[in-house]
């Protein structure tokens, strides 16, 4: 049986912690980092195996957490809304252990896609923010830049409505592209005003070789 703590769940880049809390995902982007590297900021992403628990996740936040830690992410080498119980449940032991820091998302906004129902109710009080890879203006080129296993039509409004659903909850929400990979043409004020249509904030990653920013 595989040692569950060679899982890597915690890591750090700058003040902020990061939750890798999945490796599995709906999509398949052309531009992820994991099929370029196995690690971010020198720490080994891939997990050796899916079946864990919250507890896991929470010991090694306990055993690595530092003082000046300014926000909590869930963010790694897949979709933290497909392990939708272990978020809620990592978050609300965040929420009463650490008060004052900031709890944020990075999201591909398929959650609701992916459990079949609105899930945005159960991250009030336990999110603060999120960020949602808007991706692209239309679906066409969604699907094309994502590789869903969705439907185009389908993951595209699908991804636009979380969006909203998270903004009507009054989370902070951030929808994001990126831009500068390889031969792709991203109307970025097309991408800007559906954000902008949509409530949300919007944010430009460019494409960096080690990554996006």
């Amino acid at each position: 049986m595989i040692n569950k703590t060679q899982n890597k769940f915690a890591y750090y880049l700058g003040n902020s912690m990061y939750i890798n809390v999945t490796n599995l995902c709906t999509n398949e982007c052309v531009f992820c980092i994991k099929s370029a590297t196995d690690s971010v900021g020198g720490v080994n992403l891939v997990l050796e195996e899916e079946e864990f628990s919250h507890e896991d996740i929470i010991r090694e936040i306990k055993a690595t957490f530092i003082e000046n830690t300014k926000e909590i992410v869930f963010c790694g080498y897949g979709e933290p809304l497909i392990k939708l119980d272990i978020v809620k449940n990592v978050a609300k032991f965040i929420k009463e252990n650490y008060p004052d820091l900031q709890v944020r998302i990075n999201s591909n906004g398929q959650g609701n896609l992916i459990h079949k129902r609105n899930i945005v109710p159960e991250l009030v009080g336990l999110i603060d923010k999120i960020s949602i890879s808007l991706n692209a203006e239309n679906a066409e080129l969604y699907q094309e830049l994502s590789n869903s296993r969705y439907e185009a039509e389908t993951v595209y409004q699908a991804v636009k409505d979380f969006i909203s659903e998270c903004v009507k909850a009054n989370i902070e929400t951030t929808a994001t592209i990126v831009t500068g990979f390889g031969d792709y043409k991203i109307d970025v004020e097309k991408c800007r005003k559906i954000t902008e249509e949509l409530g949300a904030k919007f944010r430009i990653r460019e494409w960096l070789p080690q990554g996006y920013s």
